[in-house]
């Protein structure tokens, strides 16, 4: 069974970082586009970032310039560096992939979430 483990959340200040990464393991054939959602208390889902299986990237407006997504193919793992965090990015953050799995059927699948808390 595919999985998708978030790693990386935490508490952290106002401008400060964090590095999220999120791999993906099982019977994986290929792996389409990935993304980055997040869900704060109260808020629906919302995207962050996604990245495209060739390395195209597009970005939520509110993280413009502080976020940076990436992946390395090789280690089916997603990468979500974020700088100049704020109070506002306070939410779990959730990891998304398209996965060709052993069914031979493209699939949807998600991580289980990480929390990051930004707050002095």
């Amino acid at each position: 069974q595919v999985q998708l483990v978030e790693s990386g959340g935490g508490l952290v200040q106002p401008g400060g970082s964090l590095r999220l990464s999120c791999a993906a393991s099982g019977i994986i054939f290929s792996i389409n586009a990935m993304g980055w959602y997040r869900q704060a208390p109260g808020k629906q889902r919302e995207l962050v970032a996604a990245i495209s299986s060739g390395g195209n990237s597009n970005y939520a407006d509110s993280v413009k310039g502080r976020f940076t997504i990436s992946r390395d193919n090789a280690k089916n793992t997603m990468y979500l560096q974020m700088n100049s965090l704020e109070p506002e990015d306070t939410a779990v953050y959730y990891c998304n992939a398209r996965i060709l799995d052993r069914k031979v059927v493209w699939n949807d699948y998600w991580g289980q979430g990480t929390q990051v808390t930004v707050s002095s």
